[in-house]
């Protein structure tokens, strides 16, 4: 098990991860279709996605919370 401080990075990895998957899998089927290639061509679409995500996630992220606490009520 990890220690707890490292929760936010394994979330953003975990998160961007699952998202560069599936958003590059839609694209790379939208793009060629199923055929022999298209497993390849996703996992190296994936990579590439998973690399700039990963980095984009833990900058977002925190931009991302504080908007959201602006936009919520806070508990009564």
């Amino acid at each position: 098990m990890l220690p707890s401080k490292f929760a936010p990075a394994l979330f953003g990895l975990i998160l961007s991860g699952l998202m560069s998957l599936l958003v590059s899998g839609i694209s790379t089927y939208e793009a060629v279709g199923f055929g022999e290639r298209h497993a390849s061509l996703w996992a190296s679409a994936w990579i590439k996605a998973w690399m700039v995500a990963f980095p984009v996630v833990l900058v977002v992220a925190p931009l991302a919370r504080r908007a959201v606490a602006l936009l919520v009520s806070p508990r009564a």
